[in-house]
This record gives C-alpha cells, sequence and structure tokens, in this order.
C-alpha cells in the first residue's frame, strides 16, 4: 500500500527500505481479495453475501485460516510504517498526510465513488427494494454510501489509531519507544496474552470488523517494538519454530470451529483464536524478513499497485457475483470462483488507473492531490 505508507523517501527496492514489509503488504492484500472472493458464496457467514453452492463447503476453511491474522497484521506493518515515517517528517506532515490518504476516501469517497458498491450490497443483502420504496432518493444515496464503506473499515480504523498515537508520543517522548528496544523474546512471545484481552475490549456491537482493542494493540506493538530491526532479527532465530506453532493452531482452531460463525464472538475472539493471531503474526514478519527482504520488477509493481486492489477489489468482485448467480446460476463453483477472481483483481487494477486520472474523484477515493502517484 504505497499510497498510504511511504515509510521512506526512497523507491521501492532501495537497500534503504525494509522490502519484505512491502511484500507482506502486497501478499496480505491479495490473500483479503481470495477471502472476500471465498467469503461472498460462504456457508458460515450469513450477512450480506450471496450464500453457499451446498451446505457443507471445504473452502470455507479458508475464512478460519486468514480471518484471525490478515487484518491484524496489516495494522501492525501499519504501526511499523508510522514510526518509519515519523523517523524522517514531522508531526504536522503525519497527520496531514493520513488524513488525506486515510479520512479523505474513508468519508467523501464514500459519496463520489462506493455508494455504487453500497447499492450492490443492498440488492445483495436484500434490503434495496424495500429501502427504494421507502426513502426519498437524498436519503437513499445517503444510505447507499454508508452501506459502501467495505473493506473501507481499516483506514477509518487507521485514522483514528494514527492520531491516537500523536498524543501517546507526546506524552512518552520516545522513552518507551527506546525501552521496547530491549524487550527480550520471551516477552514478546508471552503477548499473546495481551492480545487476547485487548480482543475483548473496544469491539462494537453489530459490526463486527471495528475491532479497537486487538487492532490497537497490534498498531502499537508495531510502531514500539516491530519498528526496531534488532528486535526482528532476534525473533528470526525462532522463525521455524514460530511457523510450527501458527500453523498448528491454525489447523486447531479451525478443525475446532468449522461451521461457527468465525466473524463474531465468541469464536473471533477466544484464546486460541487469540493465540492463532499472535504466533502467526509473528512467524509471517520473521519468515518473510528471512527469506523475502529483496524487490523484484513484480514486487515493486504489486507494492504499488497494492492500495488500489484493496480499495477497489469489492466493486467488481460483487457485480460479478451478483450477475453470475442471477443470470448464470448452473455454472459449476470452480469456473464461477474463477470468474469472480479475475473480476476482482483485473476489475481494481483497472478502476484504479482510472479513478486516479480524474480530477476530484481521485482525491476523493484516493486521497491523490495534483498528479497522478505512480
Amino acid at each position: 500500500m504505497n499510497n498510504m505508507n511511504k515509510e521512506l523517501d526512497k523507491a521501492p527496492g532501495s537497500p534503504l527500505r525494509r522490502a519484505y514489509l512491502d511484500n507482506i503488504r502486497f501478499i496480505t492484500v491479495c490473500i483479503v481479495v481470495i477471502y472476500h472472493v471465498i467469503y461472498i458464496f460462504n456457508g458460515v457467514q450469513p450477512f450480506g453475501v450471496i450464500g453457499p453452492f451446498m451446505d457443507r463447503q471445504i473452502q470455507d476453511a479458508f475464512q478460519y485460516i486468514t480471518y484471525p491474522w490478515f487484518m491484524a497484521l496489516l495494522f501492525v506493518v501499519s504501526g511499523m510504517s508510522s514510526r518509519y515515517y515519523l523517523e524522517k517528517h514531522s508531526t504536522k506532515s503525519f497527520i496531514k498526510d493520513r488524513t488525506r490518504k486515510l479520512l479523505v476516501p474513508s468519508t467523501l469517497g464514500l459519496f463520489a465513488f462506493h455508494w455504487i458498491l453500497g447499492y450492490y450490497n443492498m440488492i445483495i443483502g436484500g434490503g434495496f427494494e424495500e429501502a427504494m420504496s421507502q426513502m426519498p432518493k437524498p436519503i437513499l444515496y445517503v444510505v447507499m454510501a454508508v452501506s459502501g464503506t467495505g473493506v473501507l473499515w481499516f483506514i477509518q480504523v487507521l485514522w483514528l489509531l494514527s492520531l491516537l498515537l500523536i498524543l501517546i508520543r507526546k506524552i512518552e517522548k520516545d522513552r518507551l519507544y527506546n525501552l521496547c528496544k530491549r524487550m527480550p523474546i520471551w516477552l514478546i512471545l508471552l503477548f499473546c496474552v495481551v492480545n487476547y484481552l485487548a480482543a475483548q475490549v473496544l469491539n462494537t456491537p453489530m459490526i463486527t470488523v471495528y475491532r479497537f482493542g486487538i487492532y490497537g494493540f497490534c498498531f502499537l506493538m508495531g510502531y514500539f517494538v516491530f519498528s526496531h530491526d534488532e528486535i526482528v532479527d532476534r525473533l528470526c532465530s525462532l522463525r521455524i519454530i514460530l511457523a510450527v506453532v501458527a500453523v498448528g493452531l491454525g489447523i486447531s482452531y479451525t478443525i475446532f470451529y468449522f461451521g461457527e460463525n468465525y466473524a463474531t464472538e465468541p469464536v473471533i475472539n477466544n484464546m486460541l483464536a487469540c493465540l492463532f493471531c499472535w504466533f502467526a503474526i509473528l512467524a509471517i514478519l520473521t519468515n518473510m524478513k528471512k527469506y523475502f527482504d529483496y524487490s523484484t520488477a513484480f514486487t515493486s509493481w504489486m507494492s504499488r499497485k497494492s492500495w488500489n486492489l484493496y480499495i477497489f477489489h469489492y466493486l467488481p468482485l460483487a457485480m460479478v457475483a451478483y450477475y453470475l448467480h442471477i443470470y448464470a446460476p448452473g455454472l459449476p463453483a470452480f469456473v464461477v470462483y474463477l470468474l469472480v477472481v479475475i473480476a476482482a483483481f483485473a476489475g481494481a487494477f483497472v478502476l484504479g488507473e482510472v479513478v486516479s486520472r480524474i480530477p476530484v474523484i481521485r482525491y476523493c477515493v484516493l486521497g491523490i492531490k495534483g498528479k497522478k502517484n505512480v
């Protein structure tokens, strides 16, 4: 997500840039896209989806394998990136940059573009015809805009956490940051307990993606702890063990809770889910640092385009999934998944290129001011 987090002034591929974070970011976004393809046809999380192809779908296991950790990982990376950004920029620049790239797209962008997704979300959710007959058109437009929030919840939460970080920085004045540099490995492992406790608080009751407790904790851990290269390097000595533990916890979690709604309490915030989340984050950070801390032409391109992929993928995904469901209900599930995956990736890249070239709209939707970012 280079358009959101340019943690260094150097271009991707520079020896001063932490390439493994760029790689984590775009790979995780790709996982998010695939997750949403599975999600819209899933049989365990019933809200706002088209529904399953059959009663019990083995592919739904992908949701259990990824959902507990992938957004938490993005918050960790965002916390790390915030530290690197603030080492080279002023607080004022940080607030201005985050407001333009996070708050503007997640507010003005709803009314400039994402109301279209809201339209399809309401159709898929089955509430559009009733709402259309009862609401005045201006009110309906506002409802569609809000319904189009979708994946933008992430940048809304990230903007709030960025403001909180500025307040914390004024209080701690790098004392806590410097203290965390000497944190022992065993304590970092034990923070899985804190991760569990954080998951129990500040969760919104209806819209379950707003988990301010655990995501705030992960963001601050990224900023104060994992932004120290020395800590990640020391953790790398345990990378194989961490990977084995994470895989074991993920398999156990999936087997134990398969069939239950993984996105709601108590499944999403029980001890097993939080342990899986924490050790998956540690395993990914360390193994990516060890084996994928480099850039190629492809990874640099994906890093530049991953923000557009995240912002735009769900609209073409939802559109193609809906129209295939209505007009081609007899297609084999594999073909449907393939077509929707292609639509999500290709549609996101095309929309990103088009929107980023339209004055005013590109500012509202992508936070691009002036010339198009490349």
